[in-house]
């Protein structure tokens, strides 16, 4: 894509915080209900997905709920343009924090396990917005610099939060979490066998990212799960009870009980899961490809 239509494509999504949320979301539902007929590729993956971890239901069923995937996905994409441009107020009444918010009181150590859900970057907002603490997270540089920046920028906007690039390694990132920055992780996706464990997930054998028992035994933190729900209201950032006597000296058994755990919570709501993502890529060695 050519810069100019970047930037216009940019100044469109900056003006959607203009509208009222309910013309967005209907925006969005429409913008789905294309990317359901059009992303043939993606929808493949997503019915893929759901039929591996789904088995019991039938054609209908995992249509319909691939479906509803894909227009909430369309919906927080587009919802990013008043997550990232509307005045503060704006976001902090659509963006609500509930649960068990004490959790994450004090100064101590934090490790956010925060899986990929729709709503992801909402789920950052409502972190960074209302805990009167700096958080901290990973980042990954886009490879262009506009939308590298305007993602940046929007993700930077409350709580003066510290983003680290993934290629500054490890220690940054503990520091930051023994200084008491809550580290926001999302480590639920195949990236190949790099830093990554065979670990069950809904009865297959994944790649697994070890990050999360590794960046809290180094940070000496406490594990506490985020699930980020969209509503007609905006978004529910619900702070989920910390896990306890994690992590542990069986790397294995972490990884295992994280998978397990994000199983419990995508039952929550399984249309918001990111399922357009190759989660069974990696496969076991003899396996064939899933995805075809």
């Amino acid at each position: 894509m050519k810069q100019w239509l970047k930037k216009v494509a940019i100044q469109l999504m900056a003006a959607i915080r203009f509208l009222p949320l309910p013309v967005v979301r209907g925006l969005g539902w429409t913008l789905g209900q294309v990317l359901y007929v059009l992303a043939r590729q993606r929808k493949h993956i997503a019915l893929t997905n759901w039929q591996l971890c789904f088995p019991g239901d039938d054609e209908a069923t995992r249509r319909r709920g691939v479906k509803a995937h894909i227009v909430a996905f369309a919906q927080t994409w587009l919802d990013r343009g008043w997550l990232w441009h509307a005045p503060r107020e704006v976001v902090a009444r659509r963006v609500r924090l509930t649960g068990h918010v004490e959790a994450l009181q004090g100064d101590g150590p934090v490790v956010l396990f925060a899986p990929h859900f729709v709503g992801l970057d909402a789920g950052w907002a409502g972190i960074t917005l209302h805990l009167p603490r700096p958080c901290c997270g990973l980042y990954a540089p886009q490879q262009d610099a506009l939308v590298d920046n305007w993602m940046a920028q929007g993700r930077r906007r409350f709580g003066d939060p510290q983003v680290i690039a993934k290629w500054q390694g490890l220690k940054p990132l503990a520091a930051a979490v023994r200084a008491g920055k809550p580290l926001y992780l999302l480590p639920d996706m195949d990236h190949g066998l790099t830093d990554s464990i065979w670990a069950p997930f809904y009865g297959h054998q994944v790649a697994t990212l070890t990050s999360l028992p590794r960046f809290a035994a180094l940070g000496r933190a406490k594990v506490v799960p985020i699930l980020v729900r969209l509503t007609p209201q905006g978004y529910d950032v619900e702070v989920l009870p910390a896990w306890d006597q994690y992590p542990t000296a069986d790397l294995a058994a972490d990884v295992a009980r994280m998978n397990s755990e994000l199983e419990r919570m995508i039952a929550v709501q399984p249309e918001q899961y990111y399922w357009v993502h190759k989660r069974f890529k990696t496969r076991p060695p003899g396996e064939p490809s899933v995805y075809g």
